[in-house]
């Protein structure tokens, strides 16, 4: 027998929903950190001029993006501790899901930023670094003051994208029992036995649905700021 629909479930279900987002955040904050750290790392070694370093950066960033982010969090969910007792003889069994969580997004957001990275770097034209050192910058100086802002410019849409899917994976985060805001709605719906499944499911469409639009917007107004002076020097 179908179930009935009540709208105004959607709307008592919200605001139990809400208090949950800051572990929804906390868990994208870390992931974003690790994972933009790991992905200079691995950019880096993409634009080596050694064939080595390129190649393994390579086959690391294919492999990260080839594998489901719920296969990745059970392996190092049940693999991370197994591992640290076999080489440190540590037990880290008692951590907090949160950190197995965040290792196991941190390594796939790597593997995109990495791309992201590479890719806005060689898009911003040779010339630039050229001229800044004929200025007289250094290295670092022509990177950090010339080809940095123009790399920055040019990676917020894929870096937006990638933000945005990064939020959406981290609802996994619950089959593993870390409760964030997707893992409450599970725990209301069995409270409830199963019922207002269907407005429960509703209400975090409506909350995740807003919360890519905040992000959609925000990263706009960001690339309509830093355009203007790009423009400016074209």
């Amino acid at each position: 027998m179908d179930r009935p629909f009540y709208p105004s479930k959607i709307i008592s279900v919200i605001p139990q929903l809400l208090p949950y987002l800051s572990v929804t955040f906390e868990i994208m904050l870390g992931t974003i950190v690790a994972g933009l750290v790991l992905g200079f790392l691995l950019a880096r070694a993409r634009l080596s001029s050694k064939k080595w370093a390129n190649k393994t950066a390579g086959f690391i960033i294919n492999s990260l993006r080839c594998t489901p982010a719920i296969v990745m969090l059970f392996v190092i969910f049940y693999g991370l501790p197994s591992l640290f007792w076999a080489l440190f003889q540590i037990d880290i069994n008692d951590w907090s899901k949160s950190v197995f969580v965040i290792s196991a997004l941190s390594l796939l957001f790597s593997a995109s930023a990495a791309e992201i990275m590479r890719s806005s770097y060689l898009a911003v034209p040779k010339g630039q670094r050229e001229a800044a050192l004929t200025s007289g910058l250094t290295e670092t100086q022509a990177f950090l003051r010339i080809l940095l802002p123009q790399a920055f410019v040019v990676s917020l849409p894929n870096l937006a994208n990638s933000l945005i899917a990064l939020l959406k994976e981290g609802s996994l985060a619950f089959t593993i029992g870390l409760v964030d805001v997707m893992g409450k709605g599970n725990l209301i719906i069995s409270k409830n036995y199963g019922a207002y499944a269907v407005e429960t499911y509703t209400a975090l469409a409506i909350i995740y649905w807003i919360l890519t639009i905040i992000f959609e917007q925000l990263f706009k107004s960001l690339e309509k700021k830093f355009s203007k002076g790009r423009k400016s020097l074209s």
